[in-house]
């Protein structure tokens, strides 16, 4: 029943004892100040909408309450170890880099040695020993590069279990504490990705220039040996030889 309604039939009911106290006899008529009456409805009616009224904020701020609660509840699922532990295998392949690293000074020391322009005075073994020490380079390249790739093609399936997990949590969370997490989590699960995919570009294109290089090397090293094959020598020379004693 509305408080609108309590008011009227606490205002009806006031009415009708004041019209039957009107209509009696004298002689049985009792002490009863119907307005008096009257006035304490109306003041009961006022206090029990007044206490529904604090019922109802009491509601709503346990509601607000809960609803904070909600919005400052952490979010049970967290993929960062899984995520820092793939990064790190990353880096340690990259680490085991074999012979030509990812040093800017060992790079530029071995351009200007095993891969610099073929010495006209070096002995043919040298040149030999040259061409060795750079097709061993291009093996360790290409090997590095496969390694890298391996490791990059088996976080595919660690990041699909933790993508799966985190999409499911960020669509049942709670609040929004919950789904920033969730979102931050993803966020740092695609930044992993995308190390994965720019370490296996470097040993790739690692890989490539050393090849590369190494044709390079190998043509110079070419017409080097090519120029001492049409060089003319000095050809015959009469020597005196003693046969007998």
């Amino acid at each position: 029943m509305s408080t609108k309604q309590s008011r009227i039939r606490a205002t009806l009911l006031a009415a009708s004892v004041h019209a039957a106290l009107s209509t009696a006899p004298a002689q049985a008529q009792i002490v009863f100040d119907p307005n008096n009456y009257t006035q304490n409805v109306l003041q009961a009616a006022r206090a029990l909408e007044q206490i529904a009224h604090q019922v109802a904020s009491l509601q709503n701020q346990a509601q607000m309450l809960i609803n904070q609660a909600r919005n400052l509840a952490s979010l049970p699922q967290s993929s960062l170890n899984q995520i820092q532990q793939s990064i790190q295998r990353t880096q340690q392949l990259l680490g085991e880099a074999q012979r030509i690293a990812y040093d800017v000074g060992q790079i530029d020391h071995a351009f200007s040695t095993t891969y610099g322009a073929a010495s006209t005075t070096a002995t043919d073994q040298t040149l030999i020993d040259g061409a060795r020490e750079r097709w061993r380079n291009s093996v360790a390249g290409l090997q590095d590069a496969m390694k890298v790739h391996a490791g990059v093609v088996a976080n595919i399936d660690t990041n699909r279990v933790e993508m799966s997990s985190l999409v499911t949590a960020s669509q049942s969370a709670t609040g929004a504490l919950q789904a920033t997490q969730a979102g931050n989590q993803l966020i740092a699960l695609q930044t992993q990705q995308i190390a994965d995919l720019t370490a296996a570009v470097a040993t790739q294109g690692r890989a490539q220039n050393l090849e590369a290089a190494q044709r390079t090397a190998a043509q110079e090293q070419a017409r080097e040996q090519l120029r001492r094959f049409l060089t003319p020598g000095a050809g015959y020379r009469p020597t005196t030889v003693r046969m007998f004693q």
